[in-house]
C-alpha cells in the first residue's frame, strides 16, 4: 500500500519539477498524473539496466531519471494538446 502511495506522492513531486523545467501548462491533475507515468517508467528503465532499487541516502540518479521520463511525458502531452 505505501508503495502505491508514495509514487502518487514522488510522482506528483516529479510532475511539478518536470513541469517547471519544461515550462509547460498543465492542471494539476495531469501534472500528478504525468509525473507518475514519469516516475513508473523511470523506475522501468532503471531496473532494465540493474539499476538496484533500494539504494541508502538520497538517490540522485532516480530523482534526474523520473525527471527526464516526465518530462518527456509532459512534453508529449502537450504537444498532442497544442492547437494547430
Amino acid at each position: 500500500m505505501f508503495n502505491v502511495i508514495g509514487t502518487i506522492i514522488f510522482g506528483a513531486v516529479i510532475g511539478f519539477l518536470a513541469k517547471f523545467f519544461k515550462g509547460a501548462s498543465l492542471s494539476v491533475a495531469a501534472t500528478v498524473i504525468l509525473g507518475v507515468v514519469g516516475v513508473v517508467l523511470g523506475n522501468l528503465i532503471l531496473s532494465a539496466f540493474g539499476y538496484p532499487i533500494d539504494t541508502r541516502g538520497i538517490d540522485w540518479i532516480r530523482w534526474i531519471v523520473c525527471t527526464l521520463t516526465a518530462m518527456a511525458a509532459i512534453g508529449i502531452y502537450a504537444g498532442s494538446q497544442a492547437k494547430k
